[in-house]
């Protein structure tokens, strides 16, 4: 039972609860600062006291309407377009440029394999060399101590010790016989000691040479790995604003697949470049992906590479070695079939289909098509 004297303060409690809920604050801790709400005028700046442990508890629950948000308006279309094809082409040159520094990784470890394969041949030869030269050793060292102890093993020595004339023939017989085996051993141990030398030198240089192709190839796998991370960055860009977009905008994107009045049974040409074109082609409405080359699935410089080699034509990988291949053209003489590079750091390329059009991998959202050549500006065209 709750006695008259402690009414006033039950009764204060449930007005301050009231006035917290209508107002929709939320008492923190006990000697916390409360955050006024911005959107309320703050009247007394001075500390608020702090309110009983029951009403702390109570407003410990959450307000299911502080945590509702308001969701963002749908983009434009025409803008969310601009926005994803500016990304896009800025993801397509970070692609362009992993695609080239992979293959400069590539490199980079076939040079460190051949440095390495020449080093272990260095060595072998240094390894054979010492062998060769640990044969001849022991005639070197009794010749050198021989020597050292004055011991003499010449004509005239044999003439003063011999006692008879067949003595003297038969000891000169023998030192003439010494004398050429230990000359030619002699020979073949200072050759071996040149063929040693040279070989250790050999060998350093080769070692050297591999230790500076690794390091090469450990640089340019880090620069690698900084442009994927760069590529990486890009691609989620574009696939955030891709998800933030309308399905108008998305369709406004992709566009038509084949635009209106152009006949694709109506194109003429010949030869291997004209059935390249064909091949690409057939893949109208495949999706666009970073880094793929095909079957189903492509980026730009992927297509064409792709699309070549089923006519058994062998055509770089990246859009900046397809527009220094083949042969150059005029882009007024252009023919069905003819590659088409874009920008002026050649981050895209497409195939000629004639009549002003051309098939290529456009960007994410939009599938593989036929557009209008002059959609960006032409670096160079190139005849394979």
């Amino acid at each position: 039972m709750v006695s008259e004297h402690s009414l006033p303060t039950l009764r204060g409690s449930v007005t301050a609860l009231a006035v917290a809920v209508v107002c929709g604050c939320i008492v923190g801790q006990a000697g916390a600062d409360p955050q006024p709400d911005p959107a309320v005028p703050v009247v007394d700046a001075q500390p608020a006291p702090a309110a009983p442990a029951a009403d702390r508890a109570r407003s410990a629950v959450p307000d299911p309407a502080a945590a509702f948000t308001v969701p963002p308006a749908p983009m434009d279309p025409a803008a969310a377009v601009d926005q994803i094809i500016t990304l896009s082409h800025e993801a397509e040159r970070a692609n362009q440029a992993v695609l080239a520094q992979q293959q400069k990784v590539d490199a980079a470890e076939a040079d460190q394999r051949a440095a390495e394969a020449r080093r272990d041949a260095a060595q072998a030869a240094v390894d054979a060399a010492q062998a060769a030269v640990d044969r001849y050793r022991d005639t070197a060292d009794r010749v050198a101590a021989a020597n050292y102890q004055g011991v003499q093993v010449n004509k005239l020595y044999a003439l003063m010790l011999s006692k008879s004339p067949q003595q003297l023939l038969d000891q000169m017989s023998v030192l003439d016989q010494i004398t050429f085996e230990t000359e030619k051993r002699l020979a073949a141990y200072k050759s071996a000691e040149a063929e040693a030398r040279a070989a250790r030198a050999e060998s350093a240089k080769a070692a050297d040479e591999a230790a500076q192709a690794t390091t090469a190839a450990q640089d340019a796998q880090a620069r690698l790995r900084d442009k994927q991370d760069s590529l990486q960055g890009r691609i989620n860009e574009v696939r955030e604003l891709y998800g933030q977009m309308t399905g108008a905008a998305r369709a406004q994107l992709a566009g038509a697949l084949i635009p209106a009045g152009f006949d694709i049974a109506g194109i003429v040409g010949a030869g291997p470049e004209f059935a390249a074109l064909q091949v690409a082609l057939t893949r109208i409405g495949d999706p666009y992906v970073w880094g793929a080359t095909g079957p189903h699935q492509f980026d730009c410089s992927g297509l064409v590479q792709w699309a070549y080699a089923q006519v058994g034509i062998d055509v770089p990988r990246t859009s900046q070695q397809q527009a220094q291949g083949g042969t150059p053209v005029n882009p007024a003489d252009m023919q069905p079939g003819d590659v088409v590079t874009f920008y002026d750091d050649v981050s895209h390329v497409g195939i000629y289909a004639g009549n002003g059009m051309m098939v290529h991998a456009s960007t994410f959202g939009v599938p593989v098509k036929v557009q209008t050549v002059d959609s960006f500006p032409i670096h160079n065209v190139r005849r394979y």
